[in-house]
């Protein structure tokens, strides 16, 4: 029995040293496996933070362009998108940029690039004021306003105050009127089962509450808001255009028309781009952007949604005034 169980250790112990160098090796290809995707995550965290740094010391007001260094050239701001106090065509964002523009010696004068559907009233408002205000500080300093697709409503506004406006023969100009939106669900609770309370100091505080229903009066009464606000918005217009305009009865009645029939009605003074202005009206093609730029962190951080999220709030919270 001794001599047989001598006989067996060396295979034993070969069968249990295979074992322990298998396990020792297969521990170290996990660790440098491990290793490898340490360094992959460390270098890819690395270059992320390092862009986003790079993103961050390059954001700024306008473009990437040495404004104050410039040579003679055209000044152009966009007004893309709704025309609102929280979006990049505000009139805080507008208005910084057409300051930065006549305060800028080498600027030869402003192009509003417009591409929107309208907005705010109060926001459109104040740019208006504000380029006849600055127009008054720099008489020489001519401002055109260019539309590309859409020119409508609160941008026509806008555009309303410029020394001549110009669009392509298929843009769309126009929509000079207001609009107040909003949703009514009294039946939809109703058949739901579900009482809304609501509980005001103020007879009709709660006019525009759309779980409630509508009162004739108070209909009204709000009409008139839209009439005044409407009213409002046509002086202007006739204040910018003069007598530009055509006579015709469906000019402010908030319908939009394409380029070349807005010529004919004088809401705009020919078919041009933003190029042919820049260089057959002042006379040179060197275009920089005062626009506005949003800061790249906050785009980039907006790409995940977290704007849409509030936006949904406040559609659905909301009654908003607008020209459209």
């Amino acid at each position: 029995m001794d001599n047989n169980q001598e006989h067996h250790r060396p295979d034993e112990s070969s069968k249990e040293w295979k074992l322990i160098e298998k396990s020792l090796m297969a521990a170290q290809s996990e660790q440098k496996t491990a290793r490898r995707w340490g360094i992959f995550f460390k270098s890819l965290t690395f270059v992320y933070l390092f862009a986003l740094l790079i993103l961050i010391r390059g954001a700024g007001n306008v473009e990437s362009i040495d404004i104050g260094r410039a040579s003679e050239h055209v000044a152009i701001i966009e007004v893309n998108g709704v025309i609102s106090a929280n979006e990049l065509a505000s009139a805080d964002h507008l208005i910084g940029s057409l300051r930065a523009a006549f305060e800028d010696d080498n600027a030869q004068g402003v192009i509003l690039r417009i591409n929107s559907p309208g907005g705010s009233p109060v926001q459109s408002g104040y740019v208006y004021d504000e380029i006849k205000r600055l127009k008054e500080t720099r008489e020489d300093f001519p401002v055109y306003a260019v539309i590309m697709d859409l020119g409508a409503s609160g941008a026509y506004y806008i555009a309303a105050a410029a020394d001549e406006i110009y669009a392509d023969k298929a843009s769309l100009v126009g929509s000079i009127g207001v609009i107040g939106a909003g949703f009514g669900f009294v039946d939809t609770m109703e058949k739901l089962g579900v009482e809304r309370r609501l509980y005001t100091s103020g007879e009709h505080k709660g006019f525009l509450d759309p779980y409630s229903p509508e009162d004739p009066e108070e209909v009204k009464f709000w009409e008139s808001v839209l009439d005044v606000t409407h009213q409002q918005f046509i002086d202007q217009v006739k204040k910018g255009r003069g007598d530009r305009l055509a006579d015709d009865p469906q000019l402010f009645s908030g319908l939009v028309w394409t380029g070349e029939q807005a010529v004919e009605l004088g809401l705009i003074d020919g078919l041009a781009t933003s190029s042919q202005i820049a260089r057959e009206k002042l006379g040179t093609e060197e275009l920089v952007n005062y626009s506005y730029r949003e800061e790249p962190w906050k785009q980039f951080f907006d790409g995940f949604g977290v704007s849409f999220g509030r936006g949904v709030a406040s559609f659905l919270s909301e009654q908003t005034l607008e020209l459209r």
